[in-house]
């Protein structure tokens, strides 16, 4: 069996997935939790002109998109050390029913977008109320056997 390596194409792999390329963008890190009844995300976005910020909800899925461009001075410039990353970024949230997507809010401080989404009411827990009436025992007493 006749294989054929490439050492470059497993370096251009793992370049496309820290950088990402055009067709798959790469993604930016978050943090998710619940705080009482709100869903809240923070994703960071360091260096990211909120203009570029792309903020959508179709059905149950949470798009965000944005692109950080290289400064214009940068070009003519010799570059001794790259290590920021430029170009499109993007991630997708798949998120549950019991959120309200109508009632979300975005905002974007310090390089960090943060996304709240309250939980819907008919998701929140509520306490049940027990009738009890004649000839129905109470939950307190006890089972006699």
């Amino acid at each position: 069996m006749l294989m054929r390596t490439d050492p470059f194409r497993d370096l251009d792999r793992l370049a496309e997935s820290v950088f990402g390329t055009a067709a798959h963008p790469a993604v930016m890190p978050m943090d998710a939790y619940r705080a009482d009844d709100t869903f809240v995300i923070h994703l960071d976005l360091p260096g990211v002109d909120s203009d570029s910020i792309d903020l959508t909800v179709e059905r149950s899925v949470l798009t965000v998109h944005a692109e950080r461009k290289r400064p214009s001075d940068d070009d003519d410039a010799e570059r001794v050390v790259g290590e920021r990353t430029y170009g499109t970024f993007s991630r997708q949230m798949f998120l549950g029913d019991t959120l309200d997507v109508d009632e979300l809010e975005a905002d974007y401080t310090d390089g960090v977008l943060t996304i709240r989404i309250p939980v819907a009411e008919q998701a929140k827990p509520r306490r049940i109320e027990i009738a009890h009436g004649e000839g129905k025992r109470q939950l307190d007493e006890k089972i006699s056997a």
